[in-house]
């Protein structure tokens, strides 16, 4: 009797597909199925490695819970399914979590095949201290993000956030109002063409990004002002000892 298959949690790249790992293209070559946010992007990253004649399995927000049961039938049916988003690392502010979740209470092997992330792509060339720091993700678009914002700059911490080009102006706006004098740093288009590392007040941001076409997705990381007279007070602290 065939035992169930294996669920791979597979990383792709957030835009330079030389960023793909030797490990991910063998795996979508080797599952049954491959559950995708988006089909048609899957398709193009597919083609790219000559990677034919896959089960696609659409799996997004929109239509999480129906295809969670789709995809756990396949696992316990003995096929093996690769997990991608549209770009980076699966269930990190992307679907995923609920089929790993039910995947695991099921007993069903999960395996992750890690590469490209936004977050921690963006943290190895941000030149702000993120030896300790707070993943935000998303914020809501607007029940419960002052709220949100007002907990996060309580925690006396680095906090990186992702934000949509649409939102990332009223982002800037409302740091600069719970995170006065914060230092921040911005990770745009993170491998693509045009991409762009710049660090600034919330303010210069804001008036950098007003004064051009915002595109693509943002990571950005802030270091608050407070940190900074904190680290100050421990230097001053360990001079006198």
């Amino acid at each position: 009797m065939k035992g169930t298959g294996t669920l791979y949690t597979v990383a792709t790249p957030l835009g330079n597909l030389n960023d793909m790992t030797y490990r991910a293209v063998s795996t979508l070559q080797e599952v049954d199925a491959i559950a995708c946010e988006d089909t048609r992007r899957a398709s193009i990253l597919l083609k790219h490695f000559n990677i034919e004649h896959k089960k696609l399995v659409s799996y997004h927000s929109a239509n999480e819970q129906r295809a969670v049961g789709t995809i756990l039938a396949l696992l316990e049916e003995g096929n093996d399914i690769a997990l991608v988003t549209d770009a980076g690392t699966p269930a990190i502010s992307d679907p995923g979590y609920s089929l790993v979740r039910e995947a695991f209470s099921r007993e069903i092997s999960v395996l992750p095949v890690p590469g490209a992330s936004a977050l921690t792509a963006a943290l190895s060339a941000c030149p702000l201290p993120s030896h300790n720091f707070f993943f935000a993700g998303f914020l809501p678009h607007k029940k419960g993000r002052k709220s949100r914002l007002e907990f996060l700059a309580s925690l006396q911490s680095t906090v990186v956030f992702y934000e949509s080009p649409y939102r990332i102006i009223k982002l800037l706006d409302e740091l600069e109002r719970v995170m006065p004098g914060a230092e921040i740093f911005i990770a745009r288009e993170i491998t693509k063409l045009h991409e762009e590392y710049i660090t600034g007040s919330a303010e210069e941001l804001a008036r950098h990004f007003s004064e051009k076409k915002i595109r693509g997705e943002f990571v950005v990381v802030v270091y608050p002002a407070s940190l900074n007279h904190q680290s100050h007070r421990n230097n001053e602290n360990a001079d006198h000892h």
